[in-house]
């Protein structure tokens, strides 16, 4: 199906930041240009793309800044993709948004719960779309097991909780002057663990937990630690409780000895459910069977198209949704420093930029975090001591 605009055209999309995810974005429009469906008006980087980025091979124009492409007499374009430093998120939106241009933005939102709502009244204020990149909610297994979970099938639900164990070198640390930053040039960063590469746990548990916004949320417990020589967390642990009394425990490190899938866990009188979100993956265990399917997913950026030709179309990650997993940033962001992990806890593996810490027995910790909902110091983890 092609998507046009109001006067018959089809949708001219601009990517914001080329390298590093933002390629995969880049992709993601092509494959919709030589489907008919949209055109790559522009691409926006500080660095003009090179002979071996596909941004280049497509001849699309190239503006170092949003600015200059908004400013261009020639330019039209109806979706920018934003896939820029954190910091970036809500100045970049705001100006696309007042320029009557849609947005999809990526994870996470803003780099506080503040901008955040400022972002809320900007879309509200010029009636624009912002879709936001937690690409999780366009899992077609998210919707399954909230049916799930309503019909009753792992019986009354005594908590939700998400593991991630996943594995990070020195050279993911270096990717950008903002890595590992919690704050930079005076301005709030917030890249830990809870907040950017597993943010999809967090929001995708909070959200199948019926938590959207930011009233959704009661109280935040964060216990943030580090083994790596950062400011920002990589190995944490963090309580949530709803409004409606519901208890989430998110249990989640970047130094296991192995990377394993992401999962979001949710505990019964008569079982669990587990959604091993990367794959789309759903299990079911009851006391007297065990089902797993495995789905599919809708791009958001598609979603986004699709919204954007049906006005009261719902999109599937409203940036007005995100306000739950914002209160859990808020959290992190306003904590205390996070604590280093004791040397003896720690061991080094790999050489170079492949060099990275395994905290000892994490996977375990991580996955009592989640079915306790309890945090790493309650717990009792022997760092915590």
């Amino acid at each position: 199906m092609t998507e046009l605009t109001p006067d018959g055209l089809v949708p001219q999309i601009a990517v914001v930041g080329l390298h590093g995810h933002g390629a995969s974005h880049v992709r993601r429009v092509l494959e919709l240009q030589r489907a008919g469906r949209v055109r790559l008006a522009a691409v926006v980087d500080p660095r003009e793309p090179g002979p071996g980025h596909e941004a280049h091979a497509a001849g699309a124009p190239w503006f170092p800044t949003l600015g200059d492409l908004l400013s261009a007499p020639s330019a039209r374009v109806d979706v920018v993709v934003l896939s820029t430093p954190i910091p970036t998120h809500l100045p970049l939106a705001r100006a696309a948004m007042e320029a009557g241009i849609d947005v999809l933005l990526e994870k996470p939102t803003t780099a506080s719960l503040a901008e955040h709502t400022e972002l809320v009244a900007v879309a509200e204020r010029t009636g624009r779309r912002c879709q936001v990149g937690f690409q999780t909610f366009g899992s077609h297994a998210l919707p399954a097991a909230a049916d799930l979970l309503a019909r009753g099938e792992i019986g009354d639900v005594v908590g939700f909780g998400a593991v991630g164990t996943w594995v990070r070198t020195e050279s993911y640390w270096r990717r950008a002057a903002w890595a590992g930053r919690r704050r930079l040039d005076g301005r709030d960063v917030v890249d830990g663990v809870v907040t950017n590469p597993l943010a999809h746990a967090v929001a995708t548990t909070l959200r199948l937990g019926g938590a959207t916004t930011a009233q959704d949320v009661t109280w935040v417990d964060t216990d943030l630690y580090r083994a790596n020589p950062i400011e920002a967390d990589d190995t944490s642990s963090v309580r949530v409780q709803d409004a409606d009394g519901r208890r989430y425990g998110f249990g989640l490190t970047l130094c296991a000895a192995d990377r394993s899938p992401a999962r979001v866990v949710v505990h019964g009188t008569r079982g669990e459910l587990v959604l091993e979100y990367e794959h789309d993956r759903l299990l079911v265990r009851t006391d007297v069977a065990q089902t797993a399917k495995t789905y599919g997913r809708t791009s958001l950026l598609d979603d986004l198209l699709a919204a954007r030709t049906d006005r009261s179309r719902a999109m599937l990650c409203d940036v007005r949704d995100t306000g739950a997993f914002m209160r859990v940033l808020e959290a992190v962001r306003t904590s205390a420093d996070p604590a280093p992990i004791p040397a003896e806890q720690v061991e080094w593996r790999g050489e170079g930029h492949d060099r990275r810490p395994v905290v000892r027995d994490v996977e375990h910790w991580c996955a009592e975090v989640a079915r306790t909902q309890q945090t790493f110091t309650e717990l009792g983890a022997p760092w915590t001591t």
